[in-house]
């Protein structure tokens, strides 16, 4: 225990190294915000790519600064490496890695076990280990903590074990990782304590918690009541539709109530990391129990049936035009999952593009913030974003308009193109949206 001891003075003393494994979305922001309060990080990646631009202080994330990024990197306060052997130089471990889902909608923890397994080889009495990933109630004490603990070391004794999930917005400008309340949950109380004094050496507000179990559920039952809110507009969308009523006019109507309602929009799909994929975790876990979880499967089925709804009022709107979706050259507008970011994780529109292609549509698409299409776990296609100019507006048989992003002049596009979907109702209300336009 004198080792956590020891730990505890050190984090307070702000006398500690950091160290964080995965530099994406969640890992780079963390970083950041540890190392504008003089912390030294060390991160940890296998993409040589984030590593190489690390080096020379650039950002690869279109919302975080290189500036920002550069500085640390000159004063020597920040480095990265692939080198996972120095793992054990840190004081304290953030784990930040993927957890995706299988094929057949199952948690997939091999990136945290891969990562448990570096971190046991050379893991020493006097780290803290946290989990930030997103994952199922048990995962730290029934996966990490066996992992870890096959160095000879126990957790909780020699080395401090919390989860504390991550809570990032890309492009929220009110709220980022600094302001944004930090759970926490340890395996013990000491585990937590520490945890607790961790983060709040670099954010505002700490909430900490009973348990590990408690922190991993809380982070499912954000996401699975988004998940759940989002299907129901979306499950009203197609209704309204064939009532004549604006859904967008209802919702806003409704958030008026100053009690009692929170507004949610339907649109294409559900993108990002955490709501398509983080309720999942939770059904998987709760078939070992024999309890269903009606509603959030029935949400899952809902959000997922979008991009087929979507495509549906294209090929009604193309045969409106005597057009038909077979060799129809299709502009989509928007990769990303949400406006203004570059994050093109689980976006509904790599769906929207599969099924474009599959009816016999000639795709091509349009994003500022994403001019190459990389390749994702599910998609690789070999496509950059074209132009936006009068003639290729106008070359299209349809604009279909996937994600609002605030750079797009949509007056120039109803000025210019035939006909367009809309799946974020930017278009209502405008000066000949009337005649082009078909709402989805």
């Amino acid at each position: 225990m004198q080792a956590l001891t020891t730990l505890l003075k050190k984090i307070e003393e702000k006398d500690f190294i950091l160290g964080v494994i995965g530099l994406g979305y969640v890992g780079l922001p963390m970083s950041l915000t540890f190392l504008r309060k003089g912390v030294q990080v060390i991160g940890f990646d296998l993409d040589p790519h984030k590593i190489e631009c690390i080096a020379r202080g650039e950002s690869y994330i279109k919302h975080i600064s290189s500036h920002d990024l550069e500085n640390h990197v000159k004063t020597g306060l920040f480095s990265a490496t692939d080198d996972f052997s120095k793992l054990s130089v840190p004081d304290a471990l953030l784990i930040c890695v993927p957890t995706p889902l299988t094929k057949n909608r199952e948690p997939n923890l091999h990136y945290i076990e891969t990562t448990a397994k570096a971190i046991a080889k050379v893991i020493r009495p006097g780290q803290i280990i946290a989990l930030e990933s997103t994952t199922y109630p048990g995962t730290t004490v029934e996966v990490l903590q066996p992992i870890l603990e096959e160095s000879g070391l126990k957790a909780g004794k020699d080395f401090a074990l919390v989860f504390s999930p991550e809570r990032e917005d890309p492009g929220n400008k009110n709220y980022g990782t600094a302001n944004i309340p930090k759970v926490v949950g340890g395996i013990e109380p000491q585990s937590t304590a520490i945890g607790k004094a961790l983060y709040a050496t670099a954010l505002e507000q700490i909430v900490a918690v009973s348990s590990t179990q408690v922190a991993e559920m809380t982070k499912l039952l954000e996401n699975i009541f988004r998940s759940v809110n989002i299907a129901l507009v979306n499950e009203l969308k197609p209704l309204c539709l064939e009532m004549g009523i604006d859904m967008w006019e209802v919702v806003d109507a409704a958030a008026t109530k100053p009690f009692g309602f929170m507004p949610f929009y339907p649109g294409p799909g559900l993108g990002g990391h955490c709501i398509p994929i983080d309720p999942f975790y939770l059904t998987s876990k709760a078939r070992e129990f024999d309890i269903p979880t009606k509603f959030i499967e029935l949400a899952g089925e809902v959000n997922t049936s979008m991009p087929y709804f979507v495509i549906q009022r294209t090929m009604e709107a193309l045969n409106e035009q005597g057009k038909a979706m077979k060799n129809a050259k299709i502009l989509l507008l928007g990769i990303a999952y949400k406006k203004d970011i570059d994050d093109d994780r689980e976006s509904p529109s790599y769906k929207l593009i599969e099924l474009l292609q599959k009816k016999g549509a000639d795709v091509s698409y349009n994003d500022p913030h994403i001019p190459k299409l990389r390749p994702v776990r599910q998609y690789s296609y070999q496509m950059e974003s074209t132009d936006l100019t009068p003639e290729t507006l106008s070359g299209a048989d349809c604009v279909l308009i996937a994600t609002d992003h605030s750079a797009y002049d949509y007056d120039f596009i109803l000025k210019h193109a035939k006909l367009i979907v809309d799946t974020r109702h930017v278009l209502v209300g405008r000066k000949g949206a009337e005649n082009k336009v078909t709402m989805a």
